[in-house]
């Protein structure tokens, strides 16, 4: 499946940079070097105004799923996120690999962190989950009529596959009990698309 022949949501051309920039980067320097790259740049503002502003540049990429069964329930994971010290409930989530189509990383992680698959994709809006610090951007899908297998998780994740009726992952949901912000958007954007089909 590639983005060409895909589905894609309408917002998702539009979280592009803006065509001019209000403020004037005067110099910068990266600090972290690596995989999550972190840059300090000195900026005007406006005229007589300059700060620092260190921040996690543009390009990054991810893609967040919300899997559903032909049985109607949703399946979510319970993972350890080592930053928290906690285990967490989220939807199904990873990194978009270099030139990797954003629904072709959405049926990877789908296959790697609960062992589905799907043909029945529904893109939802994008979005951009801390503006403030980082330029990465999120990318979320409904997977319906998910069929499961066996998992692929890395030898470096502790993941849970959760699987539980749809109703049970909304008052979750509502109750502040799925506390990952990305996976609370992803399952409110999927909302009207799960009543509409009659599945919530």
């Amino acid at each position: 499946m590639s983005d060409s022949t895909s589905p894609v949501h309408p917002n998702w051309a539009t979280l592009t940079e803006d065509a001019t920039q209000p403020w004037d980067t005067l110099d910068s320097r990266q600090l972290v070097d690596g995989y999550r790259v972190v840059l300090e740049d000195r900026v005007r503002v406006k005229p007589g105004v300059e700060t620092l502003y260190q921040y996690r540049p543009r390009g990054p990429r991810a893609v967040f799923i919300l899997p559903v069964t032909a049985a109607g329930e949703a399946v979510l994971i319970r993972q350890y996120r080592y930053p928290l010290r906690a285990t967490v409930t989220e939807v199904v989530a990873g990194g978009v690999e270099r030139g990797e189509a954003l629904l072709d990383a959405a049926a990877r992680e789908l296959l790697e962190e609960v062992g589905g698959v799907s043909q029945d994709w529904v893109p939802l809006p994008g979005f951009y989950p801390q503006p403030s610090i980082s330029g990465v951007v999120f990318y979320a899908a409904l997977a319906l009529n998910v069929t499961l297998g066996d998992t692929q998780h890395e030898d470096t994740e502790t993941i849970e596959r959760v699987v539980l009726p749809l109703p049970e992952a909304y008052r979750m949901l509502e109750a502040g009990e799925i506390q990952d912000g990305p996976s609370g958007l992803t399952l409110w954007h999927a909302r009207r698309h799960l009543v509409d089909r009659g599945l919530l």
